[in-house]
């Protein structure tokens, strides 16, 4: 999993309340447990004007001119404004897969639903709170200015528009720890691979007839 410690982006503002996870990648491309391949069909129904299924060519599928990362003006965002409730509906852990491939790293939202919201720190995603009124502020600014960019700092826990001005952002020091450190679940636990060793050694020592 990548690290995460700065990252500046332009921002696209998706602004849709209560997006729900067969939004952002639809049940028909949940068939592989790869993580990768998912961009290209992340917001699949809202991205094309056609049914999507996996195996298609996507260069070759017409464009939904109306949805907002098909602008010229958004192309190569990497920072998501959205409203509150994020990611809510099925627990699937393909919606964080599909964000990351696509090219996001950061989210930015009043609230997100609670599965969701974990499944991005395991997945290398930092999904960040601001108070709505912050995020409605952050929604005009970016629709206002073309080529409209974000620092965010993990390691200070801030939001940095470019005015300059800062928003700060709470996140658990644990999910902080392991984003800053490019860990997800596989990682954190071979930080202690020696240990588990001398643990399975000594457990074939003391029961061998459980390893015959």
């Amino acid at each position: 999993m990548r690290p995460f410690t700065q990252h500046q982006g332009l921002v696209v503002p998706l602004d849709r309340a209560n997006v729900d996870t067969d939004a952002i990648i639809p049940k028909q491309f949940l068939k592989s447990i790869k993580r990768t391949g998912f961009g290209p069909n992340a917001f699949d129904e809202w991205r094309y004007l056609d049914h999507g299924e996996p195996g298609m060519d996507n260069s070759k599928r017409p464009l939904n001119p109306e949805f907002v990362l098909n602008q010229s003006r958004y192309q190569d965002a990497s920072v998501l404004l959205a409203r509150e409730n994020f990611g809510c509906g099925s627990s699937r852990e393909h919606a964080p897969w599909a964000l990351e491939d696509y090219g996001f790293r950061a989210i930015i939202a009043p609230s997100y639903a609670d599965i969701f919201y974990n499944n991005c720190f395991k997945n290398g995603l930092l999904p960040i709170v601001l108070p709505a009124v912050v995020v409605d502020q952050l929604f005009r600014e970016t629709v206002a200015a073309e080529g409209y960019a974000l620092t965010v700092d993990l390691a200070a826990q801030t939001v940095v528009t470019p005015s300059g001005e800062i928003f700060a952002f709470e996140v658990d020091g644990e999910r902080k720890n392991r984003l800053l450190n490019g860990l997800d679940d596989i990682g954190l636990t071979l930080k202690f691979v020696d240990r588990i060793k001398a643990y399975e050694m000594q457990r074939k020592q003391l029961t061998p007839w459980l390893f015959n």
